[in-house]
């Protein structure tokens, strides 16, 4: 049978219980069956119109079933059913991981073959897209990530997350590699914008294959110090900064 889980704030709902195996062979059977056995939690997934709410993503490994065919998304026996709520204010509270991985990669990539051809134009490029990016809220090179997706280079990996710390971090990243574009332009200055360069390669690289996010490290640390407009909290037993594990 397949099984839903059931994230932490509507566990009450389910008497305690983290998984719960239901029946049906699509997903709109299996959340239907969900709430036959456990009613309480109907009115928190579905709206009084019987539709399921807007701030309930429910994720069939890692995608989002509204991107397949929502309710009508066929189930296998095998498969695993996460209901993630999403946060206050209408901001969905997950993140594509990997998503952000090719972001960091191709950043990597690109700054230090600027680097090793002493091409300004790379580094103002990538500033440009990491700009891009800020202003409509995604990860500047994720149209490449679309590209690398569509032909199975690499696979989605969604997790409970906040999107803001890594908006901020990004943003921190784009305003370096800017003046390191300015410094460099100015060739009396080329030393101090190749090392603001290497300061985002060698965070990116941190990020990358750390899992630590620096930038979201000093938004935590904002919002900690209660700076306005830095309202997210780190996720749940997770070290500011660190990217959390999947549930």
């Amino acid at each position: 049978m397949p099984i839903i889980r059931i994230p932490t704030p509507l566990r009450p709902y389910t008497g305690g219980s983290a998984e719960v195996s239901v029946a049906g062979d699509t997903v709109g059977a299996a959340l239907n069956d969900l709430t036959v056995k456990h009613p309480d939690l109907r009115k928190h997934l579905y709206t009084e119109g019987g539709e399921l709410r807007a701030f309930v993503n429910v994720f069939l490994a890692q995608e989002d079933v509204r991107h397949l065919q929502g309710e009508k998304t066929p189930l296998k026996d095998a498969d695993q059913l996460r209901i993630v709520p999403s946060v206050a204010g209408g901001r969905d509270s997950t993140v594509d991981h990997a998503a952000l991985q090719v972001n960091q990669l191709l950043i990597i990539l690109l700054l230090i073959i600027a680097f090793v051809l002493n091409n300004l134009w790379v580094v103002v490029g990538v500033a440009v897209v990491m700009i891009l990016g800020t202003v409509v809220q995604q990860p500047g090179f994720k149209p490449v990530y679309f590209l690398l997706r569509a032909v199975n280079l690499v696979k989605p990996e969604v997790v409970a997350d906040n999107r803001e710390p890594h908006l901020f971090a990004q943003a921190l990243g784009a305003t370096f590699v800017t003046a390191g574009a300015v410094a460099i332009f100015y060739q009396q200055a080329a030393t101090i914008g190749w090392a603001l360069a290497w300061v985002v390669i060698v965070l990116a690289a941190l990020n990358l294959f750390g899992g630590f996010c620096a930038g979201c490290f000093v938004y935590y640390w904002f919002n900690r110090i209660h700076v306005p407009g830095f309202a997210k909290t780190p996720p749940p037993n997770t070290f500011p900064g660190m990217k959390p594990k999947g549930s």
